[in-house]
């Protein structure tokens, strides 16, 4: 996010984990980031680690002390809810712990993302929907239910 030519991670660099999390999936993003031939340039990132089943995250646990050490130059970061530091995934990955803040000032954070996730030609699709033709949005309402 140094400059606004760097892009956004693409679809393979990134894993939302949920309690229904398989894994199957947690397998092959970890052979993804750990099998050499990736060159080194992505950075890989698992999102809400600590959602994951444990049964799940034992075995992620297992295959990823396996496959580390045929690779010494992977890139890899683990995201967890701060208030659940004590499942599974954040406890194995403890040592490496990082309490993060961002960096940079919230308008150009802002500006980043505005840059990837605007439609340059908004033509009948649905980023004419939201604000200055952008991809993506946050609907939210304080009302539950209102059909959002």
């Amino acid at each position: 996010m140094n400059s606004p030519a760097q892009p956004l991670p693409t679809f393979d660099e990134v894993l939302l984990c949920t309690p229904q999390t398989t894994a199957e999936q947690v397998g092959l993003f970890l052979r993804r980031c750990l099998i050499p031939g990736s060159r080194g340039e992505k950075i890989y990132s698992m999102l809400y680690a600590d959602e994951l089943s444990y049964d799940v995250s034992c075995r992620a646990e297992e295959l990823f002390q396996h496959l580390k050490h045929f690779n010494t130059t992977y890139h890899l970061v683990v995201l967890c809810n701060c208030e659940r530091e004590h499942s599974y995934i954040p406890s194995v990955f403890s040592q490496y712990k990082v309490h993060v803040i961002p960096q940079m000032p919230l308008p150009e954070i802002q500006q980043y993302l505005q840059h990837h996730y605007r439609v340059a030609q908004p033509s009948s699709s649905a980023a004419s929907v939201f604000k200055d033709n952008m991809c993506v949005g946050i609907v939210s309402s304080k009302k539950a239910g209102v059909g959002k």
